[in-house]
């Protein structure tokens, strides 16, 4: 549910509330038993630290110097922190097998309840969106979410024996699609082929598959809804107006045409503060992360931020060549095809900023790193060699 706004564009959410409260709990349960440790270490802490203290030493430079306000800058960076909140209360609180998959299970139904509201706003034209956003929406990173989620659920879909199991997100799936399409979301159209095209690698029988999927990509037009299709082709046939680019004989809609003119700005503006930018919200509004990132936080906060999510690719494909069992398997294959498709979304929105995609993506990157632990302590369990209290991993 939304918040108060204040100011330029932070919005609290009742989520972002909720979320610092079951924080602070985190830490004062984490002070009060000091042998849990506070962060326990995990292959992202290094990443993590780097591109926090970026975020921080631009906005502080920033607040200085008087290009950031210090109340919205401030609060722009303890949302981000936020994310990184998630993360590690799953990597301390994740025991066990079961409590993974209901941990799973309830980020699935969460997103069948946000499909079928998403669902019931199809009759009545217009973009689809998230639900509780109020009269302004914003259908893209419903898309994003979507995508995400309904990827991860494929990944698992991929390997699952159980049909019960295939049957649940065969369900979920379907009913994910038609609001996904009708965001008439294009960066979400266009992160779900790389998205598509890693997942179908990553399973057993990949040429199958991936051949499934071309010849699905090269026959939708016939069965895409007209919305969609007219959605796509409004990118070159938008009737002639003021801001469009051409590029030869093409010429792009103003939405397009305005992300591309914030990339070639946020690149020239950006040689004026190289190293740490103008600070966390130190410029103007910009809709897509890489630009936006750099130029905020400048080369070393992009260069922190690639390291942050080359090291969740590298992790994630890693611990997908070391898992054995099915379930962890098709869930490692659907984080990293989905994460695949993020990066990919990242290019024509702030993917990693939203909090509809990050909590969950961070949700499921806490699981991720802990996963090869918990099948390592299931072969013991199975072996009558159990551990009382192990660390899923060590102590910083």
């Amino acid at each position: 549910t939304s918040g108060a706004t204040l100011e330029r564009g932070v919005t609290l959410r009742l989520e972002d509330f909720l979320l610092a409260v079951i924080g602070l709990s985190w830490l004062a349960r984490n002070a009060v038993n000091k042998e849990l440790g506070l962060f326990l270490k995990t292959p992202l802490n290094k990443a993590i630290l780097f591109y926090v203290l970026a975020c921080v030493l631009s906005t502080g430079l920033g607040i200085m110097t008087g290009r950031v306000e210090m109340k919205t800058g401030c609060l722009f960076v303890l949302k981000y922190i936020e994310y990184f909140i998630v993360f590690f209360m799953m990597v301390n609180h994740v025991r066990s097998t079961d409590q993974i998959k209901r941990f799973v299970f309830c980020l699935f139904l969460t997103c069948l309840i946000a499909s079928l509201i998403g669902i019931l706003q199809i009759p009545g034209g217009g973009r689809v969106s998230a639900p509780f956003e109020g009269e302004i929406g914003e259908p893209n990173t419903f898309g994003g979410y979507l995508m995400f989620i309904g990827i991860v659920a494929a990944g698992l879909l991929a390997k699952t024996k159980k049909s019960k199991t295939r049957q649940i997100l065969g369900v979920l799936i379907l009913c994910i699609i038609p609001p996904f399409l009708f965001t008439q979301s294009r960066t979400s159209y266009l992160a779900i082929v790389p998205a598509l095209m890693v997942l179908g690698y990553l399973t057993d029988r990949r040429i199958i598959i991936l051949g499934v999927l071309v010849i699905s990509f090269m026959v939708s037009p016939l069965f895409l809804p007209t919305a969609v299709k007219n959605r796509i082709m409004y990118t070159f046939t938008q009737p002639e107006e003021k801001g469009q680019i051409k590029i030869g004989d093409i010429r792009l809609d103003t939405s397009t045409s305005a992300r591309l003119v914030t990339w070639k700005d946020s690149l020239r503006d950006w040689t004026q503060q190289p190293f740490l930018g103008y600070g966390v919200t130190g410029y103007s509004f910009v809709d897509a992360q890489f630009p936006r990132v750099l130029v905020e936080t400048g080369i070393i906060g992009f260069m922190a931020f690639c390291y942050l999510l080359f090291s969740i690719f590298r992790v994630s494909l890693n611990n997908l060549k070391e898992l054995q069992t099915p379930y962890f398997q098709g869930l490692a294959i659907g984080f990293l095809a989905g994460f695949v498709g993020l990066v990919v979304h990242a290019m024509g929105a702030n993917t990693f900023i939203i909090v509809r995609i990050m909590e969950p993506f961070w949700f499921l990157a806490g699981i991720m790193v802990v996963m090869p632990e918990m099948e390592r302590q299931q072969a013991e369990q199975a072996e009558g060699v159990v551990v009382p209290g192990k660390a899923l991993v060590s102590a910083s």
